[in-house]
């Protein structure tokens, strides 16, 4: 507890005291406070300094700094991050292979992870984009009651490319 917020505190006559349990001591001189946190063996911890009095209350900092990073990872572990999956087609993909692929596309939509189609082009394949835009087409309709084109197909050299999320 040093550093500039700390002395302009001690310097304020008066604050308002919560106890340990969280019941309200009142108004009381900062150097009576303390001592009555140091009898307890806590500390005196400002919560509240923009009220008028400010507010401190009787805390064991360890236990608080404790449960305060176990509550930062508890969060962080419960957060789900956004995989971007990739699915890799052929413009002259077969049925079955195409429903196999459309399988693997509504399960990670599922898990919520945004899905990367990529259409590769192979020799004179390159001359019939058309075939490319059509199935891409035929992906975006099989795909969206439950999911939305979050980039529309674009052609990156001998690929076609486009990025669907979860709605």
């Amino acid at each position: 507890m040093n550093g500039p917020r700390f002395n302009e505190w001690i310097q304020s006559p008066k604050v308002r005291v919560i106890d340990h349990e969280g019941e309200n001591l009142g108004v009381m001189y900062t150097k009576e406070a303390m001592e009555q946190a140091q009898g307890l063996g806590l500390d005196l911890v400002e919560v509240s300094p923009n009220a008028d009095p400010p507010v401190a209350k009787f805390l064991d900092v360890g236990k608080f700094k404790y449960e305060a990073q176990k509550k930062a990872n508890l969060a962080r572990k419960s957060q789900k991050t956004q995989e971007i999956k990739e699915i890799k087609m052929r413009p002259n993909i077969d049925d079955h292979d195409y429903e196999t692929k459309m399988k693997a596309i509504h399960k990670f939509i599922g898990e919520g992870d945004k899905v990367k189609v990529t259409l590769r082009f192979r020799g004179r394949e390159l001359s019939h984009g058309q075939l490319g835009m059509n199935l891409l087409k035929r992906v975006q309709d099989d795909t969206a009651e439950d999911a939305k084109v979050e980039s529309y197909p674009r052609m990156e050299g001998r690929q076609m490319l486009m990025v669907l999320s979860p709605k």
